[in-house]
């Protein structure tokens, strides 16, 4: 098995209840998720996440190819973390765990992500080929984006 990590730290200059205010909200992940993957929220989903709840999605992660995308938010420790899981989707395994700690200036946000390809060679090939540049690429624009969406405050 080929399962990759991924983790990301960035500092948001917000209070612990900003930043759960936002990640906890479902509808928010369409802003923070690049516009090439032409990502669309298809259940219906309240205006808060609990666990167990089950979020489908059409993306086009790849060559524009759209699938059916559902993930569950299987574990909810407010507002120091939770997690969510694919279900249903192009990958074998996603698991990503998002952490939220104070520090000074703000919460540390922490992401880790475990996910497989799955599909034997071809999935390695097409991990090492495009995959993993593509993932990194969508915590790099989740990164740039919040800094737009919450700048430093003078």
């Amino acid at each position: 098995m080929s399962t990759k990590s991924l983790t990301t730290h960035q500092i948001l200059p917000l209070t612990m209840a900003e930043v759960w205010d936002f990640f906890s909200s479902p509808r928010n992940l369409n802003e923070i998720t690049p516009n090439d993957m032409t990502f669309v929220i298809t259940s219906n989903v309240p205006e808060k996440m609990y666990e167990g709840l089950m979020i489908t999605y059409k993306v086009s992660p790849f060559l524009k190819i759209p699938m059916n995308w559902v993930t569950e938010i299987t574990h909810i420790r407010e507002p120091f973390n939770f997690v969510d899981e694919q279900r249903i989707g192009p990958y074998r395994m996603w698991h990503h765990e998002h952490h939220f700690r104070e520090v000074p200036g703000g919460v540390e946000m922490t992401d880790i992500l475990h996910y497989n390809v799955g599909m034997g060679f071809i999935g390695r090939l097409a991990s090492w080929l495009f995959v993993d540049r593509k993932v990194k690429s969508i915590f790099a624009f989740r990164e740039q984006k919040l800094k737009e969406m919450f700048p430093e405050k003078a």
